[in-house]
């Protein structure tokens, strides 16, 4: 207990030390869209609507809220309406109750100034939630994820229940909503961009920063968010290359978690066979081993997430060792969208 004890206060110390050099990353979608004339485009083609005044509509996007690390990537209020809008590259049946937590800060805002305790209601605005998809994973065109989907009960139980949520999923990748993307040019000129982009990593076989240099230049040359990419060069060159490889770590752990469950499943059939004895002492030994495995593969992805924030020290690697299974997977996704090693590090303390 007291070595474990060294360890955390050695750590500590050490990011006390560390200054990082960088907040949380925005993603290519929040940069482009956070402008009022870009999230009003949005909504006109999203809603049929045809509003140019952009001070009819309030920004009210949560900015890294210390609680759970909460932040979304486009949230605004417009003809009585709260908008929630997210980009999403991997598929993730939890944006429900991912929006439920972003709509409660919403609406906390909202009545700061009233008592939930008074006769008259307290007037909120409508919350619309909606994901842009577009990963490489098929997807339909559109689909609704419910958070009465994500409840421990039976289903028949899911068909009525009292607090819902739902949340449109709309696949923007080439081929689908492309009315859409018509009515909305800035959607259409962002995914051209990321398509660019996987073109010039899948088949030019480029690195990164080479492919979205050839990206940038290319779009620029071609009229694709021209004006933009010359206002942002640097700032869209660093958050590209910082959301693929986010993207593609985790592409990665989940091509490996498969492997790894597949290749269990083959050894297990293989020893139904042998001696009560021996299965055991084999199925310990492969359990073992199954355990050390995905305890690896996840402080390795821990690490290249933290590393991509600012410097981490080498006694972290060994506390995470100390992790069981079930908290490193935890640990994977924090990481992923942590804004600093600090903050990071106050989930395992």
């Amino acid at each position: 207990m007291q070595n474990k004890n060294n360890k955390k206060s050695m750590l500590k110390q050490n990011t006390e030390t560390l200054t990082p050099n960088r907040k949380y990353k925005d993603t290519m979608f929040r940069l482009l869209f956070k402008e009022k004339y870009a999230a009003l485009s949005l909504y006109n083609a999203l809603n049929g609507t045809t509003h140019t005044d952009e001070e009819e509509m309030e920004i009210v996007t949560l900015e890294n809220a210390i609680y759970i690390n909460v932040k979304n990537d486009l949230a605004f209020v417009l003809d009585s309406n709260l908008n929630l809008y997210e980009h999403q590259s991997t598929y993730n049946p939890n944006m429900p109750l991912r929006d439920l937590i972003y709509v409660a800060k919403e609406f906390q805002k909202f009545v700061d100034n009233h008592s939930l305790y008074s006769e008259k209601p307290v007037v909120l605005p409508y919350p619309k939630f909606v994901v842009f998809y577009n990963g490489i994973d098929e997807r339909p065109e559109k689909e609704i994820l419910k958070l009465s989907d994500l409840y421990n009960v039976a289903e028949d139980l899911r068909e009525n229940p009292e607090l819902e949520l739902k949340v449109i999923v709309l696949n923007i990748n080439k081929g689908y909503n492309e009315d859409l993307k018509r009515k909305c040019p800035l959607l259409l000129e962002y995914m051209q961009y990321v398509d660019k982009v996987r073109y010039y990593k899948e088949e030019k076989k480029m690195d990164l920063p080479d492919a979205v240099e050839c990206t940038i230049a290319d779009c620029v040359k071609e009229g694709i968010l021209e004006e933009f990419l010359r206002k942002n060069r640097a700032e869209v060159l660093d958050v590209s290359i910082f959301e693929y490889n986010a993207e593609e770590e985790i592409r990665k752990y989940k091509i490996a978690q498969q492997e790894l469950w597949r290749e269990q499943g083959l050894k297990a059939g293989m020893e139904e066979g042998l001696k009560a004895g021996m299965e055991e002492g084999l199925k310990a030994g492969m359990e073992a081993g199954r355990i050390d495995g995905a305890k690896q593969k996840c402080i390795s992805l821990i690490l290249t997430f933290l590393q991509e924030v600012e410097e981490v020290p080498e006694s972290l690697e060994e506390m995470l060792k100390e992790q069981d299974e079930e908290i490193l997977d935890k640990l994977v996704k924090i990481a992923s969208k942590t804004e600093s090693l600090e903050q990071f590090m106050s989930y395992i303390h």
